[in-house]
């Protein structure tokens, strides 16, 4: 990543994941890794299929893989994009909100002990405070085969372009909606959704690394989501009172929060 990329947000330079070195380049290894673990549970049809997925950015990107294309990070996007980009910018997209709303048994959660994955869904009279990404042309085909098999493995996101206001002005970029029809589609209630992500783990780490980092990165933007601080102090709070150990990189000084 070039250092100018980072020009309308320099709070964010040496706060991303060189593309290189991210997990999510090496989405064909861990796709057999994932594989293997479903079959052993005796889920062999458990993601779409590769011909299936690559439909689906063939149909979403038709006509735009020669040009550059803006992509909007509401999660981990943020810190770990793992694609290649040439410019970044703060980014909000209005009647959207951020929520902890799929069901998740992988990644940062088993089936033991469920977690949380974050989605945008839609929200009339919100705002989901982002950023937006720019992946340059001569880029756009490659990079976003890897964005796919990273987003669209069980085919629980819709791929659509949304407006985005940025301060350098209004733009259209690609975001991966939360599908409320999908099996994994899990609107749980405040409550449970602390209870899950406090105690999820799985090959990735813990559910609640991911939460506290997106709470960094947000305050590193300056953005202010209370629902995102509400939910992590409810986490901090419910491993306190059941005397588990908090990992280092999962504890926030948050007001609320032991």
């Amino acid at each position: 990543m070039q250092d100018d990329a980072f020009r309308h947000c320099p709070a964010l330079r040496g706060k991303i994941q060189d593309p290189e070195t991210s997990i999510f380049r090496r989405m064909e290894e861990r796709y057999v890794e994932y594989d293997a673990r479903m079959a052993e549970m005796g889920r062999a049809h458990w993601r779409l299929s590769h011909e299936d997925r690559e439909a689906t950015r063939a149909s979403a990107l038709a006509g735009r893989l020669d040009r550059d294309l803006w992509i909007f990070g509401y999660g981990s996007l943020i810190w770990d994009p793992a694609v290649h980009f040439d410019q970044l910018r703060r980014a909000d997209a209005h009647g959207f909100h951020r929520r902890f709303c799929l069901h998740l048994e992988g990644g940062r959660g088993s089936p033991e002990r469920p977690g949380l994955m974050a989605s945008l869904d839609g929200a009339e009279g919100q705002i989901c405070e982002g950023v937006a990404l720019r992946i340059p042309a001569a880029l756009v085909d490659a990079e976003t085969k890897l964005m796919w098999m990273r987003e669209m493995i069980t085919g629980a996101y819709i791929p659509a372009f949304i407006a985005l206001d940025t301060p350098q002005g209004p733009i259209e970029a690609l975001a991966f909606l939360v599908k409320r029809g999908d099996e994994r589609y899990c609107d749980c209630g405040d409550a449970e959704a602390a209870r899950r992500i406090a105690f999820a783990e799985g090959p990735l780490g813990t559910n609640l690394e991911y939460l506290a980092r997106l709470v960094e990165h947000l305050e590193t933007l300056d953005i202010v989501d209370p629902a995102m601080t509400d939910l992590l102090a409810a986490c901090l709070a419910l491993r306190h009172e059941a005397g588990v150990e908090t990992h280092p990189g999962a504890t926030r000084d948050l007001p609320g929060a032991p």
